[in-house]
């Protein structure tokens, strides 16, 4: 099985899931995706007390298996990225 890889972003308080936003269209969960998590570009950070876990629970429910990456940052940018929302998204991936 082909595995893919995510990375896992933390700071000393935080830490997020990026995950391009066309995993999330596919697998049809953006209207449960919490404005605690973040988008840039087209990459969703999925905060890692709910949405992260939201995603990869339906990830698994759909064969799909990811190999997660650390990273630590002690000022990561990512708290200033925009905050996630069903407008911003749909602007990035369509309806």
């Amino acid at each position: 099985m082909d595995r893919k890889k995510l990375y896992f972003h933390t700071d000393p308080g935080h830490g997020w899931l990026a995950v391009p936003a066309k995993m999330i269209k596919a697998l049809k969960i953006e209207n449960q995706i919490s404005c605690s998590s973040y988008i840039k570009g087209k990459t969703v950070y999925l905060e890692e007390d709910q949405d992260a876990g939201l995603f990869l629970d339906a990830s698994q429910a759909n064969g799909i298996i990811f190999e997660i990456k650390n990273t630590y940052k002690e000022n990561t940018p990512i708290r200033r990225y925009e905050r996630f929302s069903l407008e911003v998204f749909a602007s990035i991936v369509g309806n």
